[in-house]
């Protein structure tokens, strides 16, 4: 038995209201949940972040989804497996399976479908030899603000990559999609998506990026400088992924993590063999990565 999706993602902050400004930029709706907030994409009724207020800044937890009624059967699964259950840390995140990976990151698995998002009517694109948009001036219509679909995947820091994958495939039931050994590991629920979660060496856990899907390379540009000029001005992007493929534009949020637009993501199927790398850049084309891309500034525990 395995996980089917990839939920939402918990993040305290040492203020709140800073972090929901910096989610309304980034296109998304902010909304308050008990003495925090909760983030999701336009037209879905699922929390994608809940900003949870703390001391300082740390990922809170991660969440995981099971088909409805699945969760008594994943509660077997975990016991048997002997690992512990712990009650929900708070009331603002209450319910559904907890227990904590290698790193101590709290994990939680709930009954519930992430809806799917509604399909983009992305504008047709004039490529040699198939000329589709005819009459239309495609910049009148361009400057489109940035409105991520879904949550599409999550990477996390980890101090022993290794470590982490064995326990998300063994209690979890994530499948790997691609590594480089003792670097970075994709992980995915299944066919779809090429990862939906991840794990980057670090000294110590954190959040490294979140990553969230848009409708069109405009959006992404756009929303970038959206960002930017609202005080968010670190940023990567716009580049094509080796590892996925996608499309990405990323942009570091108040507190040292990314936040990324995505576009145009492999899909793999259930034959998809993954495979050791080594020496494989992070991006086929892109502007120079800045160093502080796989900086980890969450405080150690």
């Amino acid at each position: 038995m395995r996980v089917s999706s990839l939920l939402h993602y918990g993040l305290q902050v040492p203020d709140v209201s800073r972090g929901g400004r910096f989610y309304e930029d980034f296109g998304l709706s902010v909304t308050e949940r008990g003495k925090g907030l909760a983030v999701r994409c336009d037209g879905q009724d699922l929390d994608r972040t809940l900003l949870l207020e703390g001391p300082d800044k740390r990922l809170h937890h991660v969440a995981f989804g099971v088909a409805p009624g699945a969760l008594p059967e994943m509660q077997r699964r975990l016991e048997g497996l002997g690992v512990r259950l712990e009650d929900a840390p708070s009331d603002e995140v209450e319910g559904g399976l907890w227990l904590r990976d290698p790193d101590g990151n709290r994990i939680t698995i709930r009954e519930e479908s992430p809806s799917l998002p509604c399909p983009a009517a992305a504008p047709p694109m004039n490529v040699p030899g198939d000329y589709r948009r005819l009459g239309e001036a495609r910049w009148l219509t361009a400057d489109v603000p940035a409105r991520p679909r879904r949550l599409g995947h999550v990477l996390i820091f980890s101090s022993d990559v290794a470590r982490s994958e064995r326990f998300y495939g063994r209690v979890l039931g994530l499948g790997v999609s691609d590594r480089v050994p003792g670097v970075v590991t994709f992980m995915n629920c299944g066919p779809g998506d090429h990862h939906v979660f991840g794990l980057v060496q670090s000294t110590h856990p954190g959040l490294h990026h979140s990553s969230w899907e848009v409708g069109s390379v405009d959006e992404m540009v756009l929303g970038a400088r959206n960002l930017a000029e609202r005080g968010s001005e670190l940023s990567w992007g716009l580049g094509r992924h080796t590892f996925g493929s996608n499309l990405f534009h990323y942009i570091r949020d108040p507190w040292g993590s990314w936040a990324e637009y995505f576009l145009d993501m492999d899909q793999i199927t259930a034959d998809w063999a993954p495979r050791d790398w080594q020496d494989v850049p992070t991006a086929v084309w892109c502007p120079l990565r800045p160093a502080e891309f796989t900086e980890n500034l969450e405080p150690a525990p």
